[in-house]
């Protein structure tokens, strides 16, 4: 089986600092393909630069560009031309993470909508999937994606955590879903158990958010308490039992989402990069 995961913070310190022996498990693991997230202009940049240093044949590292909510109180018209200039590198696939956040409001809501609107305009612009963060904030975001949806080519809400109002409501504007080892949390994830039926395996997308949410299903569980992308089968595993699928089938059709919404090459076969 082949599976790729589209969010991996390999910027994060606890990651960043063993990178390669992390990605040789990924592969060992069957993850075959790794989108690295871009949370704030310095993040989008170094996430960007580990693309170029752990990924000599371009086809497996690729990268998003974006500002999160948390920082949109940083936005100006310097963060746009920034932005701009780095989603045209070949390696960077979507836009994001960008979104809304009324859970922390780590910036002002204002200050949030204005970073996301402009941040949408401009993958309208560039024509570039959207990479999209949301939390206590679904009847905004969906407010504001409503100006923008028929412009834009593809987005998905990432980690997605929400009611089953909020899936719906995603899925009528046709937007794709991430799913991560949040469902594996018996304490806060059941309720997403009914909820993966109705997602349209053409719109269903499997991530680790590493280092964030270790599945808490896993076995043995890692030392360092950890999340990395040998992990993603696990997630693989809960979506199929509750989806009432093979984890074969469910595989080839998260990567195959995967693949055509960022726009990635196939990989022919699952050998892994030697360093």
């Amino acid at each position: 089986m082949q599976l790729i995961d589209i969010a991996v913070n390999l910027t994060h310190p606890s990651l960043a600092a063993q990178a390669e022996a992390l990605l040789e498990r990924a592969y060992a693991a069957g993850v075959c393909q790794m989108v690295l997230t871009g949370t704030s202009l310095n993040e989008s940049e170094a996430s960007l630069a580990l693309c170029r240093q752990l990924d000599d044949s371009g086809q497996r590292l690729f990268s998003t560009a974006g500002v999160h909510p948390h920082d949109a109180s940083s936005w100006n018209d310097a963060s746009s031309r920034t932005l701009k200039a780095l989603l045209a590198e070949p390696q960077v696939r979507a836009v994001g993470e960008c979104g809304l956040d009324f859970d922390r409001e780590f910036s002002p809501r204002p200050a949030q909508a204005k970073a996301l609107e402009e941040q949408l305009a401009m993958a309208v612009e560039l024509q570039m999937p959207v990479f999209l963060h949301e939390r206590e904030a679904s009847q905004r975001l969906l407010e504001i994606l409503r100006d923008y949806r028929d412009r834009l080519p593809a987005a998905v809400v990432h980690c997605f955590t929400g009611e089953r109002s909020a899936l719906y409501a995603y899925l009528d504007l046709d937007l794709h879903i991430g799913i991560t080892g949040w469902v594996c949390d018996e304490r806060r994830g059941t309720h997403l158990h009914p909820l993966l039926k109705d997602i349209p395996g053409e719109r269903l997308m499997l991530e680790t958010d590493a280092p964030f949410l270790l599945p808490r299903t896993l076995r043995p569980k890692p030392k360092s308490g950890r999340n990395e992308p040998a992990f993603l089968g696990e997630v693989l595993r809960e979506v199929a039992l509750h989806r009432g699928q093979s984890e074969e089938i469910l595989a080839a059709q998260t990567t195959a989402c995967a693949r055509a919404f960022f726009d990635l090459p196939a990989i022919l076969d699952g050998a892994a990069p030697e360093y």
